[in-house]
């Protein structure tokens, strides 16, 4: 081999050079095309819709229905919430709800319970799983109880599937259940029991509408457009707030005292194997008025085990920071009661149980009215412990005002009517 040739791969003393050289070229051009791929100020992404009728901030029992009639209805709607359709914190969230009809003199949610079970009904028959229950609502109390016998009057006077009896009569129809002498009882036989979470998000997927994961804010409405401004920009005719215990928190000035969110807790107890009289058909939905407070109670359904809560508010809460454990003192209670009036299931282990929340208005009735000053912010709220059930007729009640802005507003769901006394429920 010549001296002068270089081995292989060796790269020679002009190539070093000519690299080196080549360098600060290199660099030069890596740095301009870095410069080139930088981003560019961003902009705010463009809303998926641009504009809406309706914008719904609350994808719980009442925000849902309102969405469904609106869209049947020809009407182009959004429909936000911060956690999710039927999620842990919400008021429509969890197992399961009641759905009964007697209401003893007031009469306008037994109207609204009668309208509502249709609709229920035909959601629950084209459902991947039931939703409605057909177990019969049983009511009993004290004979002579005006509330029993309002009850049975508009049940009788509207031709509702019912019987009724003394105590002779419940202790030969539920033996499993511990009755005493002068109370009385209503059988509902065409209401029942609810799926709570999973009628919610089957009622959404029904509307075929997305859910979107937002917080909403304040109204927000633009002198220029006559519109409502959401927060990607998008723009809408009319907003709905049907935000149930955050209502209060997204209006303070306007609805504090007057929507109150209190802690409430259900607990479910597990039958023996075998033993089929807690379940549907043996056992229907019941509610018990003899006690401080309402007790009642579901059937075993879907597995869930015995169910059992007390109509009866608990402390103030706040829906997004509440742990929710079980108290000892809760369940004591609820042993208690069980152990009195459902002996079989006196030695019962709690399988399950949860804490959720009434979100009340002050005077018990719904809050279905505009905004104060402004004609399309609508407030829904106020279940009370019973909002579940009439989640249809609410929901059509909200959309009939935005589809005919001269329906007048009910005066007991006006938020005139809203003070600050202590809230009640109605079951």
């Amino acid at each position: 081999m010549a001296a002068d040739t270089p081995p292989k791969n060796v790269p020679t003393r002009r190539a070093l050079l000519t690299g080196l050289a080549a360098l600060p070229v290199a660099a030069a051009a890596a740095a301009a095309e870095r410069k080139e791929r930088k981003p560019k100020k961003r902009r705010p992404a463009k809303p998926k819709v641009q504009h809406v009728d309706v914008a719904i901030i609350g994808a719980g029992v009442f925000g849902a229905w309102t969405a469904w009639h609106l869209l049947r209805a020809g009407k182009t709607v959004r429909l936000f919430d911060a956690y999710g359709a039927g999620n842990a914190r919400a008021s429509s969230g969890g197992e399961s709800r009641v759905i009964r009809m007697g209401y003893g003199a007031d009469t306008i949610y037994s109207d609204m319970a009668r309208d509502s079970l249709k609709y229920w009904k035909d959601l629950s028959d084209t459902a991947s799983a039931p939703i409605f229950h057909n177990t019969g609502v049983l009511w009993f109390g004290p004979q002579g109880d005006a509330y029993t016998a309002q009850s049975l009057a508009w049940l009788q006077a509207n031709r509702v599937g019912h019987e009724h009896g003394d105590v002779s009569w419940l202790q030969n129809k539920y033996r499993q259940i511990q009755f005493y002498q002068g109370e009385t009882g209503i059988l509902e036989t065409e209401a029942g029991a609810l799926i709570a979470a999973r009628g919610v998000q089957e009622l959404i997927a029904d509307a075929q509408i997305e859910i979107e994961r937002v917080v909403m804010p304040a109204p927000l409405f633009s002198k220029k457009t006559k519109r409502h401004t959401l927060p990607d920009g998008g723009t809408a005719d009319h907003l709905v707030y049907a935000a149930g215990p955050w209502l209060a928190e997204l209006f303070p000035q306007q609805l504090m005292n007057k929507i109150v969110a209190t802690r409430q807790e259900v607990y479910h107890f597990g039958a023996p194997q075998g033993d089929t009289r807690f379940a549907p058909p043996e056992l229907p939905v019941w509610a018990d008025n003899s006690n401080n407070g309402i007790f009642y109670g579901i059937p075993d359904l879907e597995g869930a085990g015995f169910k059992i809560a007390i109509d009866r508010h608990g402390p103030r809460i706040d829906p997004d920071t509440m742990e929710r454990t079980l108290t000892a003192e809760g369940i004591a209670e609820a042993r208690a009661y069980v152990a009195r009036r459902f002996p079989g299931l006196a030695n019962a282990p709690l399988i399950g149980g949860r804490v959720c929340q009434y979100e009340n208005s002050s005077n018990g009735d719904y809050l279905i009215d505009r905004f104060p000053g402004q004609d399309h912010v609508w407030l829904v709220g106020g279940g009370s412990g019973h909002g579940f059930k009439n989640g249809p007729a609410v929901g059509k009640r909200v959309a009939a005002h935005i589809l005919d802005k001269n329906l007048a507003v009910e005066p007991r769901f006006s938020f005139a009517t809203k003070g600050t006394a202590a809230a009640r429920t109605v079951f």
